[in-house]
């Protein structure tokens, strides 16, 4: 379908109406900053996220009385710097999602092509365990996993990969059952083509847009559970800057040093937004039921 623009429009403002139609400006601009930041950190920083003076304790932000430009974003209770703390927590926000996402969406794409063209009672056995892991509480888990061992990077990614699979084996077994029933699928079948065979040359490539869309959308989930942990001290451990431990070291200070809670805060908000907005996007681009040309 044709875009119809008003006829006194000019070709200017034509372009930029179509660019804001099919590209999702806002979460772009802030996604790609965060990649950038995370990166560049050591370049940003202006100061080392983990060491402070506790002389230089609670200082507001710059625009505030007694706050200097040295500090921008103010300093917390040990005297850190919240604005290099924040840059230095986006690294941690992003490697947590990648590895919790890349090892959830592998483990569960897995599982959902396998149940969802073999069915039976491989997809019984698979759907079962699948609703078992989506059962289990996050809390209860994050606190037993550090009853066993002390709270690390490590356990938070396998914590939120151990919650985050069976999601991906859900959608992707929905998926495999729709296509497992095409014509092109049945022929494979007649030339005698192995299950395997079938599976990584036409069921997979048809998935892979979901696959992409259910990866975006829950990099926003990954964000928030690991902040969820930090903040409750199950999660990465001090003094590592995350964002879910600066909201938690101010949460005693709201009355008389909100910064240091407010931009890791703000910071968590964008970041989750606007990956909500790309994978919003991204679902109605790639799915040819929402599409529009």
């Amino acid at each position: 379908m044709a875009i119809a623009y008003p006829l006194d429009e000019s070709v200017p403002t034509r372009r930029w109406r179509t660019l804001v139609r099919h590209v999702p400006l806002f979460p772009s601009l802030i996604l790609t900053l965060l990649v950038l930041t995370a990166v560049c950190a050591a370049l940003l920083a202006p100061h080392s996220p983990t060491e402070g003076d506790i002389m230089r304790k609670l200082v507001p932000p710059a625009w505030m009385a007694r706050g200097t430009w040295d500090y921008p974003l103010g300093t917390d209770r040990f005297g850190r710097d919240v604005l290099s703390r924040i840059i230095y927590g986006s690294q941690v926000s992003l490697i947590v999602s990648l590895l919790a996402i890349g090892v959830a969406g592998t483990l569960g794409t897995l599982v959902g092509l396998i149940a969802g063209y073999r069915g039976g009672i491989t997809d019984a056995i698979l759907m079962r365990l699948t609703d078992i892991g989506l059962s289990l509480p996050t809390i209860l888990i994050a606190v037993v996993l550090v009853a066993v061992s002390e709270p690390s990077f490590r356990n938070v990614v396998l914590v939120i990969s151990l919650l985050l699979w069976p999601r991906f084996a859900r959608q992707i077994r929905g998926e495999a059952l729709g296509l497992k029933e095409q014509d092109f699928v049945a022929l494979a079948v007649v030339a005698g083509r192995s299950s395997a065979w079938i599976i990584s040359r036409h069921i997979f490539p048809n998935v892979v847009p979901t696959l992409l869309v259910i990866c975006t959308i829950q990099v926003g989930y990954v964000i928030l559970l690991e902040g969820t942990l930090s903040f409750l001290g199950v999660g990465v451990p001090p003094p590592n800057p995350a964002w879910g431990l600066m909201i938690a070291d101010g949460r005693g200070f709201l009355a008389t040093a909100w910064w240091i809670s407010l931009f890791p805060g703000l910071a968590m908000l964008l970041t989750v937004l606007a990956v909500n907005l790309l994978g919003d996007w991204l679902r109605d681009r790639l799915d040819p039921k929402l599409r529009q040309i």
